[in-house]
């Protein structure tokens, strides 16, 4: 006997605190903060928009409503990403 594979992990990234400063997301067992000052794009934002987040791979995070798409990294380590998007800034 063997099992069916399992379905997609939907509780794989939510968001769980938002401040005028940025919101946090919890990734797997990793909470994240995304300060607008790196994140400009997301700033005004509903909350709605930003809690429907996907994660369409383990290193990959996407926001249809929003057409966004981050690399988990880019997260991590903004300062490694120094090209900021202006647009909604």
């Amino acid at each position: 006997m063997s099992s069916a594979t399992p379905g997609k992990d939907i509780s794989a990234v939510e968001v769980t605190n938002v401040s005028p400063h940025g919101f946090w997301l919890l990734v797997g067992a990793e909470e994240l903060f995304l300060a607008f000052e790196h994140f400009p794009w997301f700033r005004n934002s509903t909350i709605a928009q930003l809690s429907h987040v996907e994660r369409p791979a383990p290193h990959r995070l996407h926001w249809p409503d929003l057409d966004i798409d981050l690399a988990v990294e880019s997260i991590r380590h903004p300062e490694a990403f120094p090209l900021v998007s202006k647009a909604n800034s």
